[in-house]
């Protein structure tokens, strides 16, 4: 356990962060949005582009294209920090007693509950914001997020399973991009959407390995302990079942170019697989964040199909 009195910056902040250079009364609301860790950022955005140029494959990339992946970049940035606030705001007694989590701004009391739903609330606006901007079935796509997002904290509580929630929750814009661009779900969209599912619960897995003392002490679930000495392999087959998923929707869209697109994506994550190391925490967190390239890979492949020539 770690003495919050030893420390002076959160155990989990990038040090030399932007965040850490803001106005002393901004900084805990950064970091109660992990704006010191971007890569959540982008791992919430990048399922929406990837699934706006799956979708565009077909026909061709619009200039109409370019607003929605703003939105959608917006709306990302918005909603991950929101659902970080939620987090934290549920968890702050439960990262009181964590190593990596107890210098966050709930648990060190640099901010108040009130004050930290306030922040939540406008994050939520935001987001709200950018809803009301999509087209109307994305709108109703979108809102069958809700409850996932509601229920996400709670379930590392009742489960040994909480990645798999999370990478069906973190996804679901791959199926609001299809709603916006296509005005339908395809098979395509579906195979898509449940081989980023499978991506989530590799990386988080992986993200997870840091925690898996303080965890086991308190109570805490997570697939990295439900997996145990064997979460290598795991994370293996997870990833191999990505890899396939990806393919399928590739292949189901634009034939075998498709499936070959996927290919720097696929390579990126059995280089992560083979690199793990169970025992070492810090190493696990460098891989979990080099999933932002390895999603760019895969964004990058289909783009290259749908950009018109």
């Amino acid at each position: 356990m770690t003495d919050p009195n030893a420390m002076t910056t959160p155990a989990d902040a990038l040090r030399g962060s932007w965040v850490m250079r803001a106005p002393a009364f901004a900084q805990p609301y950064l970091q109660l949005s992990r704006y010191d860790r971007p890569a959540g950022f982008w791992l919430l955005a990048l399922p929406c582009l990837i699934g706006l140029v799956l979708a565009r494959t077909e026909y061709g990339l619009i200039a109409q294209d370019g607003w929605l992946a703003l939105l959608f970049i917006v709306g990302a940035v918005a909603m991950r920090g929101a659902g970080c606030t939620y987090n934290d705001i549920l968890d702050r007694d439960i990262d009181a007693k964590v190593a990596r989590t107890a210098l966050r701004p709930l648990p060190s009391g640099r901010v108040s509950v009130k004050q930290a739903w306030a922040w939540l609330l406008a994050q939520c606006a935001v987001g709200l914001g950018v809803l009301l901007c999509l087209p109307d079935l994305a709108k109703l796509v979108a809102l069958g997020a809700v409850p996932m997002v509601a229920l996400y904290p709670l379930m590392k509580r009742i489960t040994w399973w909480p990645q798999i929630w999370l990478g069906l929750t973190f996804n679901w814009g791959a199926l609001v991009a299809a709603a916006a661009v296509r005005g339908e779900i395809t098979l395509a969209d579906w195979l898509l959407y449940a081989a980023l599912a499978f991506w989530t619960l590799g990386y988080d897995t992986i993200y997870a390995i840091q925690d898996r003392e303080d965890d086991a002490l308190i109570g805490v679930r997570s697939t990295a302990r439900r997996f145990g000495r064997q979460v290598k392999p795991a994370v293996t087959a997870i990833y191999l079942i990505t890899i396939g998923l990806c393919a399928g929707a590739g292949f189901v869209t634009e034939g075998w170019l498709g499936a070959a697109m996927t290919l720097p994506f696929a390579l990126h994550l059995l280089q992560q697989a083979a690199r793990l190391d169970p025992n070492n925490g810090d190493r696990a967190l460098v891989l979990f964040r080099a999933n932002r390239e390895a999603g760019i890979l895969l964004l990058a492949g289909w783009a290259f199909i749908a950009l018109p020539i």
